[in-house]
């Protein structure tokens, strides 16, 4: 098979010609691969063994294991999925390298991956069944039966989504933690109502109609008292996506658009300007490049003038200070420098409510760190609740059910696939190639 019948079946999706990537060109698929499960055909039963992937130690590679237990059911909301295609994410090599969120060895990882129903939810829902092509998204990384890097993956119906026919298996693993956190960083840390969207949901309200004892405590504030109702984001409103070559902002910043928001990101434009600027779905209304940091900040400022009040960051500490310096809110307080917090102290979330409850705070959201000082008065500091997603019922069966029906109305287009690799093995491989900075502005995904 040539890899012109690969893109051919990936230009399916409406949207694939903007997302075409020359080094698609030299990627095979066999005709099984290609094949659909047929209504007709039945489905062969999983084995009691799998080959999984295992992580034994910190900074050691993955090993490829045999006979290992096929994971079980064990609740009504619980489906198993036959995998397919993983997603990977760089928190599956930086996780072990750094020695953190591994907690419990040996490991399994993975938080995406798209494949077959093999057996669909006992509970009442009729939502999902046998043989659906669907995104598994991991967010739970304790519970090891829900890790992707297995060739049987255990999902909660409400953290499973359908595929529409025009999304390939391999497109649909590229997207759903990105998703995840973009969405929730919107709707719950800035108050971004998608109700409008398809009717998408309004997750400051949802969950704060929540009895309070439902949410995590370590995510409560964030999620009861991160923002004000008056502060929310609304269309019109200006944001800054720093990193904005990522997963995480090419999602963050579709969402955001779609909603109604004008948009800034801040990316290395020698690799991204050119594909970012001409892409349809991620073109911003602002495009700043991230080489000199001040002078990111001064353009930002120069062009916004005093109407930046939301920032997400997608890189970390350092760009999340910098990104902190262009943010406007109306109630700057007395500048100067803040204090530094100690070694790994983390900044309040929320801080303390500024004394005019009628002006408006900035707001800047961190997808993997935030500023080490403490916020200044008039801004709040957030962090993604990212386990309201797995932990309470309602918040997932609102995201997947809506993100079905961004994705079969074309709305909302997958990341670029860099390049597919083949088979579990294949992964020690690809994440070097992450380690390197090899991947860059996509997905690289690795085929089952």
């Amino acid at each position: 098979m040539s890899g012109t019948s690969f893109l051919r079946k990936m230009s399916l999706h409406k949207f694939r010609k903007s997302l075409s990537s020359p080094k698609l060109d030299s990627l095979n698929l066999t005709e099984a691969e290609k094949a659909p499960v047929r209504p007709d055909e039945p489905l062969t039963p999983p084995p009691e063994t799998q080959t999984v992937l295992l992580l034994h130690a910190a900074r050691q590679p993955y090993e490829l294991t045999d006979d290992y237990p096929v994971p079980q059911l064990q609740d009504e909301h619980e489906v198993l999925v036959r995998t397919q295609a993983i997603g990977l994410n760089p928190i599956d090599w930086k996780a072990p390298d750094f020695n953190f969120a591994i907690p419990t060895l040996p490991y399994i990882s993975g938080r995406e991956l798209a494949g077959t129903v093999i057996q669909p939810p006992s509970s009442s829902s009729t939502r999902l069944q046998e043989k659906d092509r669907v995104l598994v998204i991991s967010t739970d990384y304790r519970d090891l039966r829900k890790a992707a890097y297995q060739e049987y993956v255990v999902g909660l119906d409400y953290n499973t989504v359908r595929l529409p026919p025009s999304l390939s298996i391999e497109e649909g693993s590229t997207l759903g933690v990105a998703f995840v956190a973009a969405a929730l960083a919107l709707g719950v840390c800035a108050g971004l109502d998608f109700s409008h969207v398809l009717d998408g949901p309004d997750l400051y309200s949802l969950v704060r109609d929540l009895p309070a004892d439902r949410i995590a405590e370590d995510i409560r504030a964030e999620c009861l008292d991160g923002i004000r109702s008056h502060e929310r984001a609304q269309k019109g409103d200006w944001l800054a996506v720093w990193g904005g070559s990522s997963t995480s902002a090419n999602l963050t910043i579709q969402l955001a658009k779609l909603a109604g928001l004008k948009t800034v990101a801040v990316v290395d434009k020698a690799k991204h300007g050119l594909r970012l600027a001409n892409h349809k779905a991620i073109r911003t209304d602002l495009l700043v490049d991230s080489h000199d940091p001040e002078r990111a900040v001064a353009i930002i400022k120069g062009n916004l003038k005093g109407k930046l009040r939301f920032g997400i960051d997608t890189r970390g500490r350092e760009s999340a200070t910098s990104l902190l310096q262009a943010l406007s809110p109306d109630n700057l307080g007395g500048g100067g420098e803040q204090p530094l917090l100690k070694e790994g102290e983390a900044p309040p979330s929320p801080p303390s409510t500024p004394h005019d409850s009628t002006l408006l705070s900035a707001h800047l959201i961190g997808l993997t760190g935030l500023p080490k000082q403490t916020a200044p008065e008039g801004t709040i500091f957030h962090t993604v609740p990212i386990k309201l997603f797995h932990e309470v019922p309602a918040v997932g069966e609102a995201l997947v059910s809506w993100l079905e029906r961004l994705l079969k109305e074309g709305l909302l287009q997958p990341p670029e696939i860099i390049d597919v690799e083949s088979g579990l093995g294949s992964i020690n491989k690809a994440l070097d190639r992450m380690r390197k900075g090899e991947i860059s502005g996509g997905k690289l995904v690795v085929r089952v």
